[in-house]
């Protein structure tokens, strides 16, 4: 039986879910706040939280920023006056000639498709820092996952103690009413015998309280350990949970920055990323080998970074990869979407460290409001914590 019970609780540990490690908990009904060293620990767990949050929303920001201007640019060359734009769509209708031409030059030397070249081809000069980031936010979720199944594992075990210790106890609790019930009852019996009998009943009244000294003793000194240790356990629980909550911001925010990564690169691995650079460069040097036909593309890339560049568009070389988006409404809307998207998804993070920040600064708050005597202290600690961390 034994062995069955390990094996069901193994088994239960491997159905969690990692779906829960995204909601922040906030369980206060085993932290003390009469106690100093729980209250001050619990209250920085919250701040720590924040703090987690906005350094995580400050990262996130730059690259929103940087989205939202390609937006902006794509809305500007869209608001054109009809000849300028003809004009734009004349030199990118040449550019997307000549670069057509240079691909057929190239023949059957392509390694990659058209798509996956100019899309690392944009991103050359950041995609060895996106494959080191990639590959660290992989390594990083292995071990943050490995933490959370054992922090959960840690969890469940103290859970499945307390269920146990508040099982003893009841029913230490019910046969300490049955030894009282049974002494009442033989006392009644004895002093039947003595009263109605005339018989001699010294020795059974001795026999009884001593049965049950002994009885309620035992009784109470198991139920005081366990409730000694119900304590430690639920002391245990909170801590766990506290520890929880931070590795959970992290796993968030390195799950979304993974996908963000992925998103943008294209991928779904490390693995594969790396593979396609290597194809992309042996690319790069195939097609350096007709800088012949590439230099009449060239001149017409030119053309069109100066032309676009007389207009409000903050990243004007963005437009030099994208010509066919100029000629083609589709494409101009299949990058709007990608970009939208990619937004979303940023905002998506912002919002979720928002959330969290916003949720712990309640959180303290509402402690501050139940606990009125250590409102002032809480407080302190909270702008202590602001200053330290500059902000």
């Amino acid at each position: 039986m034994g062995f069955l019970a390990r094996l069901l609780r193994r088994t239960k540990y491997r159905d969690i879910v990692e779906e829960d490690w995204e909601n922040v908990v906030y369980d206060r009904k085993n932290v003390n706040f009469e106690n100093e060293e729980e209250r001050r620990r619990y209250v920085s767990g919250c701040l720590e939280q924040i703090d987690e949050a906005n350094r995580e929303k400050n990262l996130l920001t730059g690259e929103y920023s940087l989205i939202t201007s390609y937006l902006a640019d794509m809305e500007e060359i869209e608001a054109l006056p009809r000849e300028e734009r003809e004009t734009l769509n004349n030199i990118a209708g040449r550019l997307v000639t000549l670069e057509k031409e240079s691909q057929r030059y190239q023949g059957g030397k392509q390694n990659m498709s058209e798509t996956d070249f100019y899309r690392l081809r944009e991103q050359e000069d950041e995609i060895q820092e996106g494959i080191s980031k990639l590959g660290e936010c992989e390594e990083y979720a292995e071990k943050v996952r490995a933490d959370l199944q054992r922090l959960d594992r840690e969890r469940h075990a103290y859970e499945y103690r307390r269920q146990e210790l508040e099982n003893i106890m009841n029913n230490l609790r019910g046969m300490t009413v049955i030894f009282l019930t049974a002494f009442a009852l033989c006392m009644i019996m004895l002093v039947v015998l003595q009263f109605v009998f005339d018989m001699n009943a010294r020795a059974g009244y001795l026999v009884a309280v001593a049965a049950v000294a002994v009885a309620v003793t035992v009784s109470w000194v198991k139920y005081t350990d366990g409730e000694r240790e119900l304590h430690r356990v639920e002391l245990a629980v909170n801590k766990l949970i506290q520890l929880q909550n931070k590795v959970k911001i992290r796993y968030v925010n390195n799950k979304n920055l993974t996908d963000y990564l992925y998103m943008k690169y294209g991928t779904d691995s490390v693995a594969a990323l790396e593979k396609l650079w290597k194809r992309y460069q042996k690319e790069k040097e195939a097609r350096r080998q007709y800088a012949e036909a590439e230099a009449k593309a060239e001149y017409c890339r030119r053309q069109l970074l100066e032309k676009i560049s007389r207009y409000r568009v903050v990243s004007p070389e963005r437009w030099v990869g994208q010509a066919a988006a100029l000629l083609d409404k589709r494409e101009m809307v299949e990058m709007r979407h990608d970009l939208i998207l990619r937004r979303q998804t940023l905002r998506k993070q912002m919002d979720y460290n928002n959330n969290i920040a916003e949720t712990a600064m309640q959180e303290i708050l509402d402690i501050a409001n139940q606990y009125p005597a250590y409102a002032s202290e809480i407080m302190e600690t909270v702008q202590q914590y602001r200053q330290d961390n500059g902000y």
